[in-house]
């Protein structure tokens, strides 16, 4: 339970004595915006806005924050992606800290990208055969990418999503999960790690990947779809990038309606085979899987507060469905 009142208190303290560092009066307005991993405010002082991203504690090391917003400036110079820029400060850094209490914070601050996350209410299919363009090219550019030295990120393996390194919690863990539960799960868990290493991390198949192009990172305005929050950046499957894509929407019955719209955008741009397509409903099962046990590791936030156990039950749901397909 890390952003209970008083901490978020002393946060948002943190980011009005750092706003001077990028010429914000430190009278600004300041909003809480979300708590996911880290907590995200809108600064507004007087008409020039920008987002502040405090990092959520021992979740990334400065390098990490900084291969990112390494990675993030690449993609804008090249023109792959259209994404928030990284705002530096006065001294022209871009990774700040602040003190709380004899911890440090590390913040980053971003341009202000307007818009609204897509839902069902939209014509889902057309935004995401888009973002399947869009991931293709990011994946595109992944490829030919040129790490900075010392460019590190982490890597969202098996092991790290599902397994005993998973570094959002365990799965068994699951809200609501009883014995009977779990041991289904186990089930799907040692079905996974099979397909998933029989599918392989070859070259072709595994690089630099978003990893978190959810709605909730998505802003649409008239015809523009713009990504942001690159927090969980990192080394994975390209095709995790589409089990990412529907978090928390796993269940729902339009999703192969989406995958076919993400596979044709995908193919508008980049080639995608028949083996990676087919691959694609192991991965969502090993996302929801994942999920499962960050909303048991991330209780007090707005998104496992709005799940709780029912999303639980609705992952059991999909891993009988999911060995029922596969004898």
């Amino acid at each position: 339970m890390l952003y209970q009142d008083a901490f978020l208190a002393r946060l948002e303290a943190g980011v009005r004595g750092a706003l001077p560092a990028w010429g914000v009066g430190a009278d600004a307005a300041v909003r809480l915006l979300t708590i996911s991993e880290n907590a995200t405010y809108l600064v507004d002082d007087g008409g020039r806005r920008l987002v502040v991203r405090v990092h959520r504690p021992d979740y990334h090391t400065a390098a990490e924050i900084a291969s990112e917003l390494a990675w993030i400036s690449s993609l804008r110079e090249t023109g792959t992606i259209e994404t928030p820029r990284p705002i530096p400060g006065l001294d022209g850094t871009l990774l700040r800290h602040f003190d709380d209490g004899g911890a440090r914070r590390h913040v980053v601050a971003f341009e202000f990208m307007a818009g609204k996350e897509p839902d069902a209410s939209d014509d889902l299919p057309r935004w995401y055969r888009e973002l399947g363009a869009i991931s293709a090219r990011l994946h595109r550019h992944a490829r030919g990418f040129a790490p900075p030295d010392g460019f590190v990120r982490k890597a969202w393996t098996f092991d790290t999503i599902v397994g005993d390194g998973a570094y959002w919690g365990d799965w068994r863990a699951g809200l609501g999960l009883r014995d009977d539960g779990r041991a289904l799960l186990q089930r799907t868990a040692d079905r996974l790690a099979a397909e998933t290493a029989a599918y392989g991390a070859g070259p072709d198949r595994f690089g630099l990947v978003h990893c978190d192009m959810r709605p909730a990172n998505l802003l649409v305005e008239g015809d523009r779809l713009g990504v942001i929050d690159f927090d969980d950046c990192g080394f994975s499957w390209f095709v995790y990038d589409f089990a990412a894509a529907v978090s928390f929407q796993e269940h729902e019955p339009y999703i192969p309606e989406l995958i076919d719209a993400w596979t044709s955008g995908y193919r508008s741009v980049a080639p995608l085979s028949a083996e990676d397509e087919a691959a694609i409903p192991m991965f969502v099962m090993l996302r929801r899987l994942q999920l499962t046990a960050w909303i048991a590791s991330h209780a007090e936030t707005p998104t496992a507060e709005a799940m709780g156990p029912a999303y639980t039950d609705g992952t059991l749901a999909l891993a009988e469905r999911y060995l029922s397909a596969r004898p």
